[in-house]
């Protein structure tokens, strides 16, 4: 039921459409209730949530990766990171998994740095970044397709900060991390444990998939 003011109004879905729905995402087409009795239609792309993973050495570098990003078609400095693609997966577990695939690497100690909504004015994408700390090596798997490209690289946290006001850290995971952790630095601002609840992590996609796999 919709109120009378600013902030009350139930934008209820009247009817939705799946337009495509691919390996990472779907895109469907709503129509939503809007104040004043009008249906707006409202493209939304579901994709898996992800994970990323501020990882900080014993000297005070954070570890990066290089990667290939095929959409803007050149390489990216990021943090490690990955999709939460296998129904019921624990999203620390995942960020371990991903820091040792792309890294190499393992941590002793893991806490939420910061959540993002990566860009909800079209997609439920959302994005936990853990801070990691503790480093020591660990088995890293044969990578394979983009990874297979993928380098390591270590820069001290205070750089890093000065390459995202820079432009030259671009990738929102990697931004979003490494001012996190200068601003909690900076305010002396306490993390979240590694195992608080998520409530913005989607996961509309992943029973998607669940649901096609099950008709097949």
């Amino acid at each position: 039921m919709s109120g009378s003011g600013p902030g009350s109004h139930d934008f209820e879905t009247v009817s939705s459409k799946t337009v495509y729905s691919g390996a990472i995402l779907a895109l469907r087409l709503d129509q939503v209730a809007m104040p004043g009795g009008r249906v707006a239609e409202r493209e939304v792309i579901e994709h898996h949530a992800a994970v990323a993973v501020a990882a900080i050495d014993d000297d005070d570098n954070v570890v990066l990766i290089r990667q290939y990003r095929h959409p803007i078609g050149r390489r990216l400095l990021e943090l490690p990171a990955g999709l939460l693609d296998v129904p019921g997966e624990d999203p620390l577990e995942a960020a371990k998994r991903e820091l040792a695939e792309e890294t190499g690497l393992a941590a002793r100690e893991w806490s939420v740095l910061v959540d993002v909504a990566l860009s909800p004015g079209f997609t439920d994408e959302a994005l936990r970044v853990y801070l990691a700390r503790g480093l020591y090596e660990t088995e890293r798997p044969e990578p394979e397709f983009e990874e297979a490209d993928l380098g390591v690289t270590v820069m001290p946290v205070d750089q890093a900060v000065r390459a995202a006001l820079a432009g030259e850290i671009v990738n929102a995971s990697a931004v979003a991390g490494v001012l996190a952790l200068a601003a909690a630095r900076a305010g002396n601002l306490p993390l979240r444990p590694a195992d608080a609840p998520w409530p913005e992590q989607p996961t509309g996609f992943l029973r998607r998939k669940a649901a096609q796999r099950s008709e097949d």
